[in-house]
């Protein structure tokens, strides 16, 4: 019989017709006033495994890679915990729809390039063994119709992340996974019979439960937790700062600009405490105006791979944009000189080359800048004015003074050490039979479905591991069948 030492199990997601437990033993033990214990012994039906594989976190990773290892193994013991709500960020990402993947990366080669902390290591064999289209196919298989819309980005037809969230409970509950919710596992060690003792506290009660497991598999996402038990089982954490966030700028014309769209803008973020020169912090694509500043794809990329400059830098520097890439600036003063030409008594406020692609706020925003009258006539402007506005129009710089949210992703750079684990299996080079997936290690994406895509690769590798594992030591013979 297999003993283990807690006051309660949460609840579980055991099927009714799976194997169960056929009876629970609780012995209430003296203890100080202010803190109690329990123990619970839990005697499993003949074909239940004594193995048993605790989850830290009941993310997109370690719900995927509990389901996996259970799936491979149906009679390990599979057991997640979760100190909140199980696929909260799931549920909240992609405003309410969740950015499942995306679908334009066949390649697994340009795929890794979305990574800023990973894109040299995700090169190898993490997203052959588990990539986009398989977890597209994942989905699909167990009920999920998915659609992939223009920019790549993957979403239920449904539009509503609680199909993705109903899915994995629901296939998590079928397969026998256990999940405890409202707990966080404090401390990890390892047991005179090389199995880890975890400690678990629920904070809203006083509660502290011992739980013994044979593998231990941390997705903790960007959790203190997960951080802590990674340097107590002997893994080094790269400091995490925040990545994938908008810009405040320092510009209060612009700001009043809220909701301005730019379909196509090249941007280079500039910070004095960076000398060389990184390709990565030049971006092209959409951009938007918000009340405190730039947002938009071209910004959260620039986020993610400036995160940890821009935060030696204070989250200071200077932005420069392009808002014509397509044209040069050449281009851009011949067109002007035309719109002068063939409007001469229109005024400058009130028309302009459309072949900009600007809104007329923006374009008398631009005005303004260069202190130019918007009330003036085109045939009285002078040449110097139309080059300074080509010019602001080709590099229009603004001073970046702090960090914004994006709301539909919170990610972290930073973490375990890739180098600290093998990608093939998700298992610690340190530690054997404990294993790391998703946000906790260092391997952070830009925004467009892949940090979730990192989650359920991982996830699935560390499950499929864990479960072959569990599987061939639930096929070897034990001493007394090899006694007989």
């Amino acid at each position: 019989m297999n003993t283990v030492i807690s006051r309660f199990i949460i609840h579980s997601l055991l099927p009714q017709n799976a194997p169960s437990f056929t009876r629970l033993h609780v012995h209430f033990i003296s203890s100080p006033p202010r803190r109690r214990f329990g123990t619970v012994a839990v005697s499993h039906s003949p074909d239940v495994s004594d193995e048993r594989m605790v989850v830290v976190g009941g993310g997109a990773a370690g719900i995927y890679g509990a389901i996996r290892a259970k799936t491979l193994a149906p009679n390990l013991n599979v057991i997640v915990i979760e100190k909140a709500k199980p696929l909260a960020k799931v549920k909240i990402s992609g405003g309410g729809r969740c950015n499942v993947t995306n679908g334009h990366c066949p390649d697994n080669k340009i795929l890794a390039e979305k990574y800023p902390r990973g894109s040299k290591e995700f090169r190898g064999s993490f997203f052959n063994v588990h990539g986009p289209g398989d977890t597209m196919s994942w989905f699909s298989d167990h009920g999920v119709k998915l659609k992939i819309e223009e920019d790549g980005r993957v979403f239920p037809v449904t539009d509503n992340s609680s199909t993705i969230v109903d899915c994995l409970l629901n296939e998590a509950r079928q397969r026998g996974v256990t999940l405890q919710t409202g707990k966080s596992v404090t401390s990890a060690s390892i047991s005179q019979s090389g199995k880890f003792t975890l400690k678990i506290e629920k904070r809203t009660i006083d509660y502290v439960d011992f739980v013994e497991a044979d593998y231990l598999l941390i997705a903790s996402g960007s959790s203190q937790q997960g951080y802590n038990l990674a340097n107590q089982l002997g893994h080094s954490v790269i400091k995490p700062v925040p990545s994938l966030f908008t810009f405040k700028i320092d510009d209060i014309q612009l700001t009043e600009l809220s909701g301005i769209t730019f379909p196509k803008v090249k941007a280079s973020l500039k910070l004095e405490s960076l000398k060389k020169n990184i390709p990565q912090l030049t971006q092209v694509g959409p951009m938007l105006v918000t009340h405190w500043g730039l947002s938009g794809p071209v910004i959260l990329r620039l986020s993610a791979w400036g995160a940890r400059d821009l935060f030696d830098s204070n989250y200071k520097g200077t932005l420069l944009v392009d808002f014509s890439p397509d044209l040069s600036n050449e281009d851009i003063k011949a067109l002007l000189s035309q719109h002068k030409k063939q409007f001469p008594k229109q005024k400058v406020g009130g028309s302009y080359p459309q072949e900009f692609g600007i809104m007329k706020r923006f374009w008398k925003y631009l005005l303004n800048r260069e202190g130019i009258d918007e009330d003036i006539l085109w045939a009285s402007i002078s040449n110097n004015s139309l080059m300074s506005i080509a010019t602001l129009l080709k590099q229009c710089s603004f001073i970046v003074k702090g960090k914004g949210q994006f709301k539909d992703e919170f990610v972290t750079a930073g973490g375990v050490p890739l180098s600290e684990i093998s990608l093939k299996t998700m298992e610690s080079r340190i530690q054997s039979r404990l294993f790391f997936a998703g946000e906790v290690l260092n391997a952070d994406g830009i925004t467009g479905g892949f940090n979730f895509q990192n989650a359920w690769s991982g996830g699935y590798i560390a499950g499929t591991t864990i479960g072959q594992l569990a599987t061939s030591a639930t096929s070897a013979p034990t001493l007394k069948q090899q006694a007989a």
